[in-house]
């Protein structure tokens, strides 16, 4: 993939990524720094690095390495890229039905399968375990609106 689609691939991601904080409900409490500020901060750091890369890809001061001797990918690298897109893509498409545990708990399965952890029963227990505790952690303890844990309102 030449840097200049590298490029656009990051600019989408971070277009998804805007949109997503657009969503995020407001907090009940009144804050001078609400729940947007951080995410919205690191996707606009983030948009502005991949829009450098952009210009410096337009003028040509980015290499191609994927022809250089010696960087070829490992194997199994497009299985694990699209364990790790799809992990958020799980997280988005199911967290409204789903509440938020759940589809924590796949998006982190996925997110560690594109790291060689296998997809078991023990990858699930971790999963669910960190998820759960973000959950409580944010929503119950800090009051951040991330709706239910489950889908029966739990």
């Amino acid at each position: 993939m030449t840097p200049l689609r590298v490029a656009l691939v990051l600019l989408a991601i971070c277009g998804v990524a805007a949109w997503q904080v657009t969503v995020i409900p407001k907090s009940l409490m009144e804050m001078t720094v609400g729940a947007t500020l951080a995410p919205a901060a690191i996707v606009g750091a983030l948009a502005l690095v991949a829009l450098l890369y952009g210009l410096n890809a337009l003028r040509g001061r980015e290499i191609d390495v994927s022809h250089a001797p010696g960087q070829e990918p490992l194997a199994g690298a497009n299985g694990r890229l699209l364990s790790l897109f799809a992990g958020g893509g799980v997280f988005m498409a199911l967290v409204i039905p789903m509440g938020f545990v759940f589809p924590s708990t796949v998006c982190g399965m996925c997110i560690a399968r594109g790291f060689d952890a296998p997809f078991n029963v023990r990858s699930f227990l971790i999963c669910g375990a960190i998820a759960t505790l973000f959950w409580v952690l944010f929503a119950r303890i800090l009051g951040v609106g991330l709706g239910p844990a489950l889908p029966w309102g739990i």
